[in-house]
């Protein structure tokens, strides 16, 4: 290896990529670009680069040329919405670490509505078998008409099926989910299978995001209406 024209032989040695010129046998190793992209994952896709059973991925609804990027989290192949995916590795993980408490919004539909009761159990925290599963925030959505019930959650981590466990421990089965927006990224405008790419300014915001911890904080309900058909609310944390 060269660095600005001078053999290099000492292990460890560091290289500023906007200044330094590094070779590898004759070529000139150019650093990647940082690229963050936004996908609307419609149901049945699965988040992985390829899949051993033939299913159908994320990957297939982008151009070739993001074959490389990684996602940011997950969404089970029964899950829709938001999805980030990018080449730049620190800040994604400090984004999906729980320690950090990157917000991810999410609106649910049940099969049936929840009481004012139930919200408050979910906002008090449901004991799943890896551990507690509580939402900061908590919102009952006025119903489309029908039997089914409709939330928004505010989740500080992404553990596998969370959202679906923590609403069956309370008696109520998800059929819908989807995530609308992820700390500073929201799904506005994007339609399902369309992709975008993150402007510098939500790219930065996703950055200071994964900067410092900030935990999550008790979701408070507050009750309102009558007790099977009223609004609860979990108040917003800071």
């Amino acid at each position: 290896m060269r660095v600005n024209g001078r053999t290099v032989t000492e292990l460890g040695t560091r290289v500023q990529p906007d200044r330094d010129r590094v070779e590898v046998d004759g070529r000139e190793i150019v650093p990647e670009a940082d690229t963050w992209i936004a996908l609307n994952k419609p149901r049945g896709y699965v988040t992985t680069r390829r899949d051993p059973r033939g299913r159908r991925t994320v990957y297939d609804l982008l151009p070739e040329r993001f074959d490389s990027l990684f996602h940011v989290g997950r969404l089970d192949r029964q899950s829709e919405g938001l999805l980030l995916l990018t080449n730049e590795g620190g800040t994604a993980h400090r984004l999906t670490h729980p320690s950090f408490g990157v917000r991810r919004v999410y609106s649910v539909a049940t099969e049936r509505a929840l009481t004012d009761a139930e919200v408050e159990r979910v906002c008090a925290g449901v004991i799943l078998e890896d551990g507690l599963a509580r939402p900061l925030a908590a919102t009952r959505l006025p119903d489309d008409g029908g039997r089914g019930g409709r939330l928004r959650l505010t989740m500080a981590e992404g553990r596998k099926h969370e959202i679906r466990r923590m609403l069956e421990a309370v008696g109520h089965r998800v059929v819908r989910l989807r995530r609308i927006r992820y700390g500073p990224v929201g799904l506005e405008g994007l339609a399902a299978g369309k992709w975008r790419e993150l402007t510098e300014a939500e790219v930065e915001a996703l950055r200071r995001g994964g900067s410092r911890a900030a935990g999550p904080k008790r979701a408070r309900p507050r009750r309102g209406g009558s007790k099977g058909g009223g609004r609860a609310r979990g108040q917003r944390t800071t």
